[in-house]
């Protein structure tokens, strides 16, 4: 679900004058932090405000490619599909600030705390890692990652206690360095998909039919195939690695399914990789799935 939400920063104000004159040296947290929570703030009020234009400006360029891909994966109108999300942006107030950190025109700023969707329930403490890419001079969002520590219950400790030693190696807060192309405008889908993988402990990256290319780190969710599935043979690349904090012996599942388009036909799972706990795990293989006349019967509701 996180990787169709992206999430980011709220400004913090200009420095005064007198910190220039008495020539205070400023961390790299400290520069960075005032400019990606404004980035974010922008980002999230053309959300609320359903402003396309708005979030053009604000958005990266590949990010904006890769929304508007995913949209026409599942058939629908884009931009109008942008703005209908399950749950607003969540607002930064609230969170506990870790650190901010760049690498060459890319930058990720680390926030702990109750990360509320609008969903109901009761937030519990968790990670958000919210990442920005430079372009023009300006810093614009692009994306979010969210980090659900329940089933790291030491690391969600550590960071209450403000030890960020988590943070020096999860994957999801280390800026890349470099800005992803911008992908080129994928067709409408044939045949809607989604990538689900439930992954505690682990970073696992998928990536099917070379087009739709997904990761998830320490997830139960599922995202969109870009492009979604094609007639005939579908190819299924993933890798597996364990994350800080994980043991390598946790249950995996990695699953793709097709989404009817009929009234209650259900998900129908066409591919599965799964690993009982304490069980030995690939660490990468390709698998395929195909979509024939008895999976499209199935889809279609005909199906005995």
């Amino acid at each position: 679900m996180l990787a169709l939400m992206q999430y980011h920063l709220v400004a913090l104000g200009a420095l005064v004058t007198s910190l220039a004159t008495a020539q205070v040296s400023l961390s790299p947290a400290a520069e960075l932090r005032p400019a990606l929570e404004k980035t974010y703030a922008k980002w999230r009020d053309a959300i609320m405000r359903k402003d396309v234009a708005s979030w053009q400006q604000v958005t990266a360029s590949h990010r904006r490619a890769e929304v508007r891909n995913r949209i026409v994966s599942e058939k629908l109108p884009f931009p109008a599909a942008l703005f209908e999300l399950p749950a607003p942006p969540p607002e930064l107030a609230g969170l506990s600030f870790l650190e901010a950190k760049l690498n060459g025109p890319t930058a990720t700023a680390a926030y702990f705390g109750k990360v509320d969707f609008g969903v109901g329930g009761a937030p519990t403490p968790n990670l958000l890692v919210l990442c920005f890419a430079s372009e023009g001079g300006q810093w614009r969002y692009d994306r979010a990652d969210f980090v659900n520590l329940e089933a790291l219950p030491e690391v969600r400790r550590e960071l209450a206690a403000g030890d960020l030693q988590y943070l020096k190696e999860a994957p999801e807060a280390q800026p890349s360095g470099t800005i992803p192309p911008t992908p080129i405008e994928a067709p409408a889908a044939k045949y809607i998909a989604k990538v689900y993988v439930f992954s505690p402990g682990r970073e696992v990256k998928v990536q099917i039919n070379k087009i739709s290319r997904h990761r998830f780190a320490n997830a139960k969710e599922a995202e969109i195939v870009i492009g979604g599935a094609v007639d005939g043979s579908n190819e299924v690349q993933y890798a597996i690695s364990k994350l800080p904090g994980g043991t390598g012996t946790e249950a995996l599942t990695i699953r793709v399914y097709l989404l009817s388009q009929v009234k209650d036909v259900k998900p129908l799972k066409v591919f599965e990789y799964q690993v009982a706990e304490n069980q030995p795990t690939k660490s990468a293989d390709t698998g395929t799935f195909q979509v024939d006349a008895a999976v499209l019967a199935k889809l279609m509701g005909k199906a005995p």
